[in-house]
């Protein structure tokens, strides 16, 4: 089942459940997951019958297969994390939540769009900045240091790139800001956040004009620690490195809209690779739609190539694929 129709099928399920209910569901939800199931739902028009009892009997299905009775919960939450956003992003969570850590502060800034993160942050020191990113998801960091000056986001993204971990009472400066950000005492353990990975992680969203501005400030201050993470950086010229089977699981999850607009500004090679793992059918009209499309801004482009770059990444965490070993306005 592809991502579109699971989005449908809980967006089905929502809708049967009533105001009410469905209100409740979403309390539960991350503002991502919130935004998407919100915009399925919008799009969902007529249903017939039939298709709601297929999707309540599925997840009713699912549902009676779990069991409820579980004799350690630890282990329970540390198995389901890990399935679900593999062993790196689990070892993020599963420490704060077995621990009890409050994130109140830092779940509400998930919450904001990305300016009003970097105007609340735009005074405070780099350290404390850098200590607040690596809570939230890749993309929204990404997106807070475009709005901050050179500078500070060059220095944000060395300290990022620098720590090895974050006590939660180091950010009691921001408490009050921040509605008592990762309050704790000093027993509870630090937590794995912040480091190359993250920096990588941070910078492939950036867009190249920026990334290379934040690479370069790096490696003037330690080239050893630019080379890291430029070794952990993953591009989409870097799907060259994927195997034939991986483009194919690739290319179930990627809708092909994206698939040509990010196509457009890639190297002959990736674009023969891709239709090489395709039907004949399916690679001549693909060929066809590339050909027609007129020059496109490269921020599209890039918009596109990171929306794929996403998904291998799930995919790379998930276990289903190996991943081996960015002038924005140009038109291409």
């Amino acid at each position: 089942m592809s991502q579109d129709d699971g989005l449908e099928n809980a967006a089905i399920l929502m809708m049967s459940l009533g105001e009410e209910e469905a209100s409740e569901v979403f309390k539960h939800l991350s503002p991502k997951e919130v935004q998407k199931l919100g915009e399925a739902i919008a799009r969902t028009k007529a249903i017939t019958r039939e298709r709601v009892d297929e999707v309540v009997d599925k997840f009713a299905g699912i549902a009676a297969a779990q069991s409820l009775l579980v004799s350690d919960t630890g282990d329970y939450v540390r198995s389901v994390l890990k399935r679900a956003l593999g062993d790196d992003k689990a070892a993020l969570l599963i420490d704060r939540i077995l621990q009890g850590g409050d994130v109140s502060g830092i779940e509400s800034l998930k919450w904001m769009d990305p300016l009003s993160v970097a105007e609340l942050l735009r005074n405070e020191h780099p350290q404390i900045v850098a200590a607040i990113l690596v809570h939230l998801d890749y993309d929204q960091a990404a997106d807070v240091l475009k709005h901050l000056t050179e500078r500070q986001r060059n220095e944000v993204m060395l300290r990022v790139a620098t720590m090895e971990g974050i006590q939660p009472n180091a950010l009691k400066d921001l408490n009050e800001v921040l509605f008592k950000v990762l309050a704790g005492g000093d027993k509870v353990r630090k937590s794995s956040l912040g480091g190359v990975k993250t920096a990588a992680e941070m910078i492939n969203l950036m867009g190249t004009a920026i990334e290379g501005t934040v690479i370069e400030s790096i490696r003037n201050h330690d080239p050893e620690l630019a080379q890291k993470i430029m070794d952990k950086m993953f591009v989409f010229d870097d799907v060259m490195k994927l195997d034939d089977k991986a483009i194919q699981m690739v290319l179930k999850e990627v809708a092909s809209d994206s698939l040509i607009v990010a196509l457009k500004g890639a190297q002959p090679e990736l674009k023969e690779k891709f239709l090489a793992n395709m039907s004949s059918r399916a690679a001549e009209t693909l060929r066809e739609d590339l050909e027609s499309r007129g020059p496109m801004r490269l921020s599209e482009v890039e918009a596109q190539q990171k929306e794929i770059l996403k998904t291998v990444r799930r995919l790379a965490d998930e276990g289903t694929i190996v991943i081996g070993g960015g002038a924005d306005d140009a038109m291409v």
